[in-house]
């Protein structure tokens, strides 16, 4: 009996006290990252709200697809890979086309594994037609404009073969692509489609202790090593500044870039961690390998996480707003997610494996957090002050938004109130900003007393010395 009880009382203290391991079928918790880099609970922003297949439009189910695009009037590009078409529905999610084929002249071109997808505000359409090794250009009536094909010039070797896999077009009509096996970094022709230039390559990561080795080594030993090489981007989207947003897999701080014009990466990372997706996660799965990336304004960016399924939405200091998604096989997580896009207030997350697409709606936390940071970004403080209060009542665990707190009191001139919720978010940098402008505002307004105070204290002095030397002449004379 006592076996059998001690045996009884041990059961009990594993099942309650041993860590419970989440399987994948189960909904993956919403989460954020204190200031010391724990992950702490938060509601959910986004919550999932249907499913789309190509069997509802009566077109027969999406084969791989690969890309979405959406347009400003929310008009929703679907690059089926597998299919070689593109298939359009309308922001009420009804079906508008598909294309599977162009006009060419006088004869019809077909698509071969498309991977990338790109729409014009004039409708326009650029397709990085893999399998054929271009990109196509199709105006508003899917008749072919021009094809960009593999250029002639001395950046590429003779044996360069071009695979595009992404593309995107600025406002000035300049085409930007994603080549498969180019690490130089983006592809960059100009309106007639000619090749100018690489943007934006990665910096080569090396492990030091590959360096010393490779330098140790003979001339054929290092012909026999692995090349320093930067790494390939994985995705990119551009911004109506003609900015272009690009993850990469390098496993470094810098693996979301914003590149301006000359290719130089001015993100910023001011949040408490650089915006690398998760900073905590399983030795067994790794880092997260950020494969997609969707622009919203206010400079608000999210990215896709391949490992996991999870979806980063970051504000443009580079603080994390909040997490959602995940692999399983409940509605609202996904098996093998490839491309995101915002519709307003809504996400649409494509799976290329099951060929579905998820559609996400705002929840009030996440409306919330959104609108208090577009409030500050158009200026509205008092707005964004409230909302990022409401923000806190719904979620104390949102450290950032004290920092959002702070900046909006700051633009109000309220220094002191400031210095407070900065210290709350342990925000030193814009503490610091705070305290020498309330520190000059108290001096500005103290001056006039302290100046008097100090000439007063002048005169006094300099009267009492007078008085005091005058008496000891008086004094030196009466003793003669």
């Amino acid at each position: 009996m006592k076996k059998l009880l001690i045996g009884s009382i041990l059961l009990t203290l594993i099942i309650n006290f041993s860590p419970i391991q989440v399987e994948a079928s189960v909904k993956a918790p919403s989460y954020n990252y204190s200031y010391w880099g724990n992950s702490v609970a938060a509601p959910d922003a986004f919550s999932e709200d249907m499913l789309m297949t190509g069997d509802q439009w009566n077109i027969g189910g999406l084969v791989e697809p690969n890309d979405l695009f959406v347009t400003s009037d929310e008009t929703i590009y679907i690059l089926d890979s597998g299919n070689n078409r593109i298939v359009i529905i309308n922001q009420d999610f009804q079906l508008v086309d598909t294309i599977d084929t162009f006009e060419n002249d006088e004869t019809t071109g077909t698509f071969a594994n498309p991977q990338g997808i790109f729409v014009t505000e004039e409708k326009h359409i650029y397709i990085a037609d893999t399998g054929n090794n271009r990109v196509v250009h199709l105006d508003e009536d899917y008749r072919l404009v021009d094809y960009i094909e593999k250029p002639s010039s001395e950046l590429l070797k003779e044996d360069f073969v071009f695979q595009p896999v992404k593309v995107v077009v600025d406002n000035a009509d300049r085409v930007y692509v994603m080549a498969a096996g180019v690490f130089d970094g983006f592809m960059e022709f100009n309106v007639n489609g000619e090749f100018n230039t690489f943007i934006g390559a990665n910096r080569v990561q090396v492990d030091p202790i590959d360096l010393l080795w490779k330098r140790l080594s003979t001339k054929a030993q290092r012909s026999r090593m692995v090349m320093f090489i930067p790494t390939e981007f994985t995705s990119f989207d551009i911004n109506n500044e003609g900015f272009i947003y690009a993850t990469n897999a390098d496993g470094g701080n810098d693996v979301i870039k914003k590149l301006n014009a000359r290719g130089t990466d001015i993100l910023r990372r001011e949040g408490y961690y650089s915006p690398i997706g998760d900073i905590r996660y399983p030795l067994d799965v790794g880092p997260s390998r950020l494969i997609d990336i969707d622009i919203t304004d206010s400079e608000v960016y999210s990215v896709l996480d391949a490992k996991q399924g999870r979806i980063f939405t970051y504000n443009g200091d580079g603080h994390l707003m909040f997490v959602f998604g995940g692999l399983g096989n409940q509605k609202g997580l996904f098996h093998t997610p490839v491309a995101i896009e915002r519709i307003d207030d809504r996400f649409i997350v494509l799976d290329k494996a099951l060929g579905e697409i998820t559609v996400f709606n705002e929840t009030e936390y996440g409306q919330t957090i959104i609108e208090a940071n577009r409030s500050y970004y158009q200026g509205k403080e008092d707005q964004a002050f409230e909302l990022y209060q409401k923000a806190i009542e719904m979620n104390a665990n949102l450290e950032f938004a004290y920092t959002g707190i702070g900046k909006a009191l700051l633009r109000q001139g309220d220094y002191k109130g400031a210095m407070e919720n900065f210290k709350q978010s342990l925000d030193q940098k814009n503490y610091s900003k705070a305290f020498l402008l309330y520190r000059k505002e108290q001096l500005k307004d103290y001056f006039p007393t302290l100046m008097t105070l100090l000439l007063v204290s002048a005169i006094g002095i300099t009267g009492f010395r007078m008085i005091r030397k005058s008496r000891k002449k008086r004094e030196g004379v009466a003793i003669e």
